[in-house]
């Protein structure tokens, strides 16, 4: 997992139920702790605008399409964004940086699997953010694993 990645997972209401991102990048290797965390905040903000720019297409996408994993549906400079679509309208978005059209498809469909197993909880609200910390250390793992 060497290239830097955000994803999130967007309710049906277009709202964000859950963000993570990972990579070189999300250390903080500056000098000074206040001047890292600034940018880390405006790499975050830049991340969140890119992927909100790309649920148009994503809408417009998903209701010409059978499949639910709709590749790769819009670029940003050397940014890729790849997405994925529930059967309840749930939009899983990832901003990558390379072309791991297989390894995104596998982590896509077994982060699906997990917030589905998520859903069952009777606890769980739809459309409502996922703080759950497992439901975190899952996704990473899994991003681990396939990206």
């Amino acid at each position: 997992m060497s290239s830097n990645s955000y994803f999130a997972l967007v309710g049906t209401r277009d709202n964000p139920l859950y963000e993570a991102e990972w990579g070189p990048q999300t250390r903080n290797t500056a000098g000074d702790a206040q001047g890292g965390q600034n940018r880390k905040e405006e790499h975050k903000h830049l991340n969140q605008f890119i992927v909100h720019a790309a649920l148009d297409v994503v809408e417009e996408l998903m209701w010409g399409s059978t499949s639910m994993y709709l590749k790769i549906v819009d670029k940003f400079n050397e940014w890729y964004i790849s997405a994925y679509v529930t059967a309840s309208g749930a939009k899983f978005m990832l901003l990558h940086e390379t072309s791991n059209i297989d390894g995104i498809r596998n982590f896509f469909q077994d982060t699906h699997e997990l917030y589905i197993k998520t859903l069952l909880n009777p606890f769980t609200e739809i459309n409502a953010p996922i703080t759950s910390p497992m439901f975190d250390a899952k996704v990473k793992a899994l991003a681990r694993k396939w990206l």
